[in-house]
């Protein structure tokens, strides 16, 4: 699988992830043959930058219904959010605010079981909004997790879809930029604080709805202080926003740059329960799927390994298989493999090294 942007389709290539409209109706299966320049171009009508497509011989990789839910949903909350954001920066008032945080929450606020947290193209025109629809979406299943009542997690979710309402007023070209001016952080600095200003006027009666977006922007701009942390006080919705906003901005997929893996985001985390609450991180590790058996990993020894079985209790100590040696290993084990851990995922994009067998016959392949 690999991303071709709009311009560089042709016809006979196979989409490889499904497409929605904006009300979450597929438009187009995974496996769709692009037969003509029509089907191009009414590909091209829906705003898209460019889409996945699977390579000649590939087979269509699984994906299981809850992964299809999860992108419909996706697709069809982030235009509700752009249209909301647009309401509220142009009306001063919330319109429908209610009714998209009833549905995040009706749909991951109550999981039973972890989700696979899937990250999808983001580009700088729709940035704000995917980032603050995963973001609210990983706010509801932490706060689920955490035992959190109803009514902190509704605040949370409200919080985390409008917590970056202010970034809408720089150069969207800033998100996908490697390196940041000085000039532009300065820009960005008070974009954010006119939008804590306007969440404080949409709210004017709940205060704690500004006062969580600030406090989990304030945690992660002071981390290097740790004067400033121990002086810190965060409520709860802070705490979540704050893990759940990394986890989303640095696992993100964007076309400028790759995004890290989960297994470092959450490292990251776990070695600065200063910034980032410990037990938010660890309802955040149990609330979405985490080195799931078969996932190659590569160890901190160098050696490559794929997982066999998880770790409920250590997620990211699991049992792993290791290639070289063909040697069982039980990371949990730590009299023997207290030295030894997961350094990263060996993350790709596809499963091309699987042949499509009935695919070779057509490209004329016995």
């Amino acid at each position: 699988m690999r991303f071709i942007r709009l311009e560089e389709l042709k016809p006979g290539m196979r989409i490889a992830r499904p497409i929605f409209s904006k009300k979450g109706v597929m438009l187009y299966d995974r496996a769709t043959v692009l037969k003509d320049a029509q089907s191009i171009q009414n590909i091209k009508s829906f705003g898209l930058i460019g889409l996945y497509i699977l390579e000649p011989a590939e087979p269509v990789p699984p994906m299981t219904e809850e992964d299809r839910e999860f992108e419909r949903f996706q697709t069809m909350m982030s235009f509700q959010i752009q249209d909301e954001m647009g309401v509220c920066r142009q009306k001063k008032k919330t319109e429908h605010i209610t009714q998209i945080v009833d549905g995040i929450v009706r749909q991951y606020g109550n999981q039973k079981n972890k989700i696979t947290f899937i990250q999808g193209l983001r580009t700088t025109d729709d940035y704000i909004y995917k980032h603050s629809l995963n973001v609210a979406i990983l706010c509801a299943l932490i706060a689920h997790t955490m035992l959190i009542p109803l009514a902190d997690q509704r605040e949370a979710v409200t919080a985390a879809v409008l917590h970056d309402i202010g970034k809408l007023d720089v150069d969207q070209k800033i998100f996908s930029e490697r390196e940041v001016s000085a000039e532009d952080r300065i820009r960005l600095l008070h974009s954010e604080l006119n939008g804590f200003e306007l969440i404080g006027q949409l709210y004017a009666s709940e205060p704690n709805m500004k006062r969580i977006c600030a406090q989990a922007q304030h945690l992660i701009d002071v981390q290097d202080n740790p004067e400033e942390l121990r002086r810190m006080k965060p409520v709860i919705g802070a705490k979540i926003l704050s893990v759940a906003d990394t986890y989303d901005s640095d696992t993100a997929v964007r076309l400028d740059q790759p995004p890290l893996s989960e297994v470092l985001v959450l490292r990251k985390m776990l070695e600065r329960p200063d910034v980032y609450d410990a037990r938010v991180v660890d309802a955040l590790m149990h609330s979405i799927t985490i080195l799931s058996p078969g996932t190659s990993v590569e160890l901190s020894n160098g050696e490559k390994a794929l997982v066999i079985r998880t770790n409920p209790e250590e997620l990211l100590r699991p049992v792993v298989l290791t290639f070289d040696k063909n040697e069982i290993i039980d990371l949990s084990d730590r009299r023997t493999y207290d030295d030894l851990d997961i350094s990263d995922i060996m993350k790709t994009m596809d499963n091309r090294h699987v042949i499509d067998q009935d695919a070779l016959k057509r490209l004329g392949f016995a």
